[in-house]
C-alpha cells in the first residue's frame, strides 16, 4: 500500500494585466458584445505616447504582482497587441482563455480641456447575457483598485464610472475593470506618468487594489 499525501496546493489567482491601445492600432470594426449588430473600432488608438506609458506601467505591476506570489498574464509585451484580429474583444478572450482572476486594463487619459487630471476607474454596466456574470465582482475590484491607486499615487480622485459602450467589458467572462491612470494632455500629470519613480507607485497602487480584491 502507497500513502496518500495530501493534494497539491491550488495554484495562485492569475492577474491578466491588459495595456492598452498599441502602436500600430488593428484596423476595422468589431460587436461590441456578442451577437450586437452595433460595432466599434477595435482599436481607437488612443492619447498620443498612452501605448508606451500603460506598458511601462503595466511591466512595473507585473514585477510588484509576482513578488507576491500572484500569476501575472500581460495582453502584450511589446509595441503591438497582436492576439487574434487585435482588438477589445480579443484582449477580452486572452483573459478570459487563461482563467483570469482579475483583469485590470491599464490606461491613460486625455481631454481637449488641459486642466483636467486624476484617477479614474471604469467597469462594466450590468447587461444580462454580457455582464451579468462579472458584473459585482468588477464593481468590487473597481472600488478597491480605485482606492488604492489614489492612496499610493496622491492624484485627484474622479471615482468610478460605470460604462456599457466598452468592448473589452462586453466580451469578458472575468472580472473586469479599466483604470485610467491619469491625463496625459496635462502638462505636469504626464510628466508624472511618464517618470519611472511615478510610475512604480501606480503600480504598487495597481498591485495593493488586485491583492485587496483577490482576498
Amino acid at each position: 500500500m502507497f500513502a496518500v499525501g495530501p493534494p497539491p496546493p491550488p495554484p495562485p489567482p492569475l492577474v491578466c494585466l491588459d495595456p492598452g491601445h498599441s502602436e500600430r492600432p488593428a484596423r476595422g470594426t468589431e460587436p461590441i458584445g456578442p451577437g450586437s449588430r452595433v460595432r466599434k473600432a477595435r482599436d481607437s488608438g488612443g492619447t498620443a505616447g498612452e501605448p508606451a506609458v500603460v506598458l511601462q506601467i503595466s511591466r512595473k505591476a507585473r514585477s510588484v504582482l509576482l513578488r507576491r506570489g500572484l500569476r501575472v498574464a500581460l495582453t502584450r509585451t511589446g509595441a503591438t497587441f497582436t492576439y487574434g484580429a487585435g482588438g477589445n474583444a480579443d484582449r477580452a478572450r486572452f483573459c478570459n482563455r487563461r482563467g483570469a482572476a482579475l483583469m485590470i486594463r491599464v490606461h491613460a487619459d486625455g481631454s481637449t480641456d488641459r486642466r483636467r487630471h486624476g484617477v479614474g476607474t471604469l467597469y462594466p454596466a450590468w447587461r444580462r447575457g454580457w455582464t451579468d456574470d462579472v458584473y459585482r465582482p468588477s464593481l468590487n475590484a473597481a472600488r478597491r483598485i480605485q482606492r488604492a491607486v489614489v492612496g499610493a499615487t496622491g492624484a485627484a480622485d474622479r471615482g468610478l464610472t460605470r460604462r456599457s459602450d466598452l468592448t473589452g467589458f462586453n466580451w469578458a467572462n472575468v472580472p473586469v475593470v479599466l483604470v485610467e491612470t491619469g491625463f496625459l494632455t496635462n502638462a505636469a500629470e504626464r510628466r508624472r506618468l511618464t517618470s519611472p519613480a511615478y510610475q512604480w507607485r501606480v503600480a504598487r497602487g495597481l498591485a495593493d487594489g488586485a491583492e485587496a480584491f483577490l482576498r
